[in-house]
Formats: structure tokens, C-alpha cells, sequence
């Protein structure tokens, strides 16, 4: 099968040694940062810097001013971490190395958009603003969304792009210092806390038959005893809907998904027009709609008719492909991404079994997550898995 390994261009640039050791893993492609949230990342081979801390969301390259002009929601530029065209210097240096470059585009994820315009944020049943998270039922944000993913995933060189959290965020995030963990919320309970009440979601819950005041009563109500620790929060979807009753839930999740989908198809729609052809875009996703997060929640039907493909989070296991494999239609790619950092969790060492696994169960290609991350011992388990798996 065809990997890609995901790289930042703080990996490559400024280190002449990183292209050929990257394709010395084994792979065809990497998936490069073009457009990034916030991050602290150790950079354990490089030659001048062994932490590299990325401050806020921001394009790693010059956004193009005659694009954002005049327009309040805009993508931020990134500082010293990522200077000038720091995707273009990497993405120049690894396909001289023989690598295809694919673009790796975050979106509904940006700390520093919520800071700056608290408008814009995702806002649950008890008022609280998640400032990471962009309410994508807004038209502004849904506009800036889908130009911020033409611009940053069609970049000079890039044969494909790969959008990341194109879909609605919610509160389960690794955000600072997180202390979140306390009580456990399982899908339903973080399903009510990521639901949203700006004042575009409150109006879509009244096309849906809802009221939305009474909603957020309803919801603040039924994480009462979940706060007490008195019933667990789980069950996927049946949890939600005895949480908030059947009708409420299927009318929020009509919306949400309503907005979803059609956010999914403007942006994909949008890169396609500014792309050459031939180029390939994929979204990171959940086959299940109502979760949120950077893998966003879709419908396996619909993305496949929009998107040429998905990548699937397959650490731990690779059963959520199944859902996108009984619906593939020849020429889909359905990519198994494989974290292969071992201090993240990652698992180098049994990555052919991985590999072999996620084959089995319709993978068609494979991930890893993260060259730039992993230490010396992990990438020569990648290169020995790799050749295993060929």
C-alpha cells in the first residue's frame, strides 16, 4: 500500500538531512502542514532547535492579501516558528528528494480566531464559549472556512490536499492545560456539551420544530446527574436520545449534520475550482455524524460522493474503516492512519501487523503520524514495517 508520512515544515527546513530521511522510510508521499492550529512539537533530529512552539493557529505560508482584504475573519500569519514560505522551502526540498507533497490543511480548529472575534466560537447550553472551536452554522465562519481551505490546499507543487476538522468541534480538545477528565461524559455527554447556542444555532434549531431556550434547559437538565456521577454517559446515540429524548436529539443532529455536510461540500467544491486536475482531496473522518472533533463526524455515503477519500484514525485498531469500506466505490481512497510516534502512544513496532490489518478491513492506503515526531528507533521501526508490509 501507497504511505504517506505527515511532516511540518519546521522538520525539514533548515535541516539538508531531513528530505532523504524521510524517503528513506519507505514512503511516496508526505502530507505536509500548510495551514496549522497551535502546537508545541519536539524536533529531536534537527541541527539548530530541539522544541518548536507554533503560538496560535496560522497559514505557514504568505496568505494572499488580495484574497482576505477587507475581511474580518482572515487566517493569521505564522511568527519566527514557521517564517516566510516555510510550506513552500520544505515543499520544494522533499519533492527534490523524489516525494510527492500533499497539503495537510486544519480548519474548524483556531484558538486565536475565537480569542480575537468570541462571535464566531461554538457556545453550549450553559453560556460557556469554546474558543477553539468555530461554530460552522455561521455564514462568516463558513465562508472563511472554505476559502481558507482553497487557498491553503492548493499549493504550489501539492497533487493532493487533506482536510482535518472539517466539521463541527466541540468540547473534547487537548486545549492547554487541560482538566476536563474529571467526570466521565462518554459520547452523549460530550455530544450535549459540544452542542452550540450561538445565535445562528439557536435560529437552526427553530427551522428543526425546537425551541432553543427550552433546549438548553433540557440539556443543562440532563447532564445533571451525569455532573453527580450518578449515571454514566454512554451508550453512542441511544445515550443521547434518552439524555435529551428521541425527537429533540434527531432535530439537533438534522442540523448539526445539515451543516456539516453542506460546509464539507462548499469547501471540497472550492478547493477543486482552484486546483489542477488530477489533484486529490481527502477529508480525516469519523464515520459517525455526531462526533466532533479534528477527525470530523461524517456520513460514509455522502463523503464518499464528495471527497476522493478519507483518513480514518486507526491507532488501536482499525475498525472504524469498516464503515467507510461498505460503501467505497471504486478508485475511493480509504487511508488507515497509523500514529507511529511510541512516546504518543504509537505502536512502530507492529506496523506491517497494523498495516496488514487495516488492508484486511478496506484500507487502500496508510498514514503515519508523525515523521517530524518520532525518535531515531521509531522511524527505523517504520522503515523495517514498511519494507515488511510491501
Amino acid at each position: 500500500m501507497k504511505a504517506s508520512a505527515f511532516v511540518y515544515p519546521w522538520d525539514v527546513n533548515g535541516d539538508p538531512q531531513a528530505p532523504a530521511r524521510i524517503a528513506d522510510l519507505g514512503v511516496a508521499q508526505v502530507t505536509l502542514a500548510a495551514a496549522y492550529h497551535s502546537t508545541r512539537a519536539l524536533t529531536p533530529r534537527h541541527p539548530s532547535h530541539r522544541v518548536v512552539t507554533a503560538e496560535h493557529a496560522a497559514t505557514l505560508y504568505p496568505p494572499d492579501g488580495a484574497r482576505w482584504r477587507d475581511r474580518a475573519l482572515r487566517p493569521y500569519e505564522s511568527g519566527g516558528w514557521a517564517p516566510g514560505d516555510a510550506y513552500g522551502e520544505a515543499a520544494a526540498a522533499l519533492a527534490d528528494a523524489g516525494l510527492d507533497v500533499h497539503t495537510w490543511v486544519v480548519l474548524a480548529h483556531n484558538s486565536r480566531l475565537g480569542a480575537e472575534h468570541p462571535h464566531t466560537s461554538v457556545v453550549n447550553a450553559y453560556g460557556d464559549r469554546y474558543p477553539w472551536a468555530p461554530c460552522i452554522a455561521q455564514p462568516a465562519t463558513r465562508a472563511y472556512l472554505t476559502d481558507l481551505a482553497a487557498e491553503a490546499a492548493v499549493r504550489p507543487g501539492a497533487r493532493g490536499t487533506e482536510l482535518e476538522s472539517l466539521g463541527w468541534y466541540g468540547l473534547a480538545h487537548l486545549h492547554a492545560h487541560d482538566k476536563t477528565a474529571g467526570v466521565p461524559l462518554g459520547d452523549a455527554g460530550q455530544y450535549l456539551m459540544s452542542l452550540c447556542f450561538c445565535p445562528d444555532c439557536r435560529a437552526g434549531y427553530g427551522t428543526q420544530g425546537l425551541d432553543a431556550g427550552e433546549l438548553a434547559a433540557v440539556v443543562r437538565t440532563a447532564l445533571e446527574p451525569v455532573w453527580r456521577g450518578t449515571e454514566p454517559s454512554d451508550g453512542g446515540w441511544a445515550g443521547v436520545e434518552k439524555l435529551l429524548g428521541e425527537a429533540a436529539a434527531n432535530a439537533t443532529r438534522a442540523w448539526r449534520d445539515d451543516r456539516a455536510r453542506t460546509l464539507q461540500e462548499a469547501a471540497v467544491a472550492a478547493v477543486r475550482a482552484a486546483a489542477p486536475d488530477g489533484f486529490q482531496v481527502l477529508l480525516h473522518a469519523d464515520p459517525v455524524s455526531f462526533h466532533c472533533g479534528a477527525n470530523a463526524g461524517v456520513d460514509p455515503v455522502h463523503v464518499l460522493s464528495v471527497a476522493d477519500g478519507v483518513v480514518v484514525p486507526c491507532t488501536g485498531g482499525a475498525g472504524l474503516l469498516t464503515p467507510f469500506a461498505e460503501q467505497a466505490v471504486d478508485g475511493a481512497v480509504l487511508a488507515a492512519n497509523l500514529t507511529v510516534v511510541s512516546g504518543m502512544g504509537g505502536s512502530p513496532g507492529t506496523l506491517a501487523a497494523d498495516a496488514a490489518r487495516a488492508r484486511d478491513l478496506g484500507a487502500t492506503e496508510l498514514r503515519l503520524y508523525h515523521a517530524g515526531l518520532a525518535s531515531d528507533g521509531d522511524l527505523e521501526a517504520v522503515r523495517a514495517g514498511l519494507r515488511a508490509a510491501a
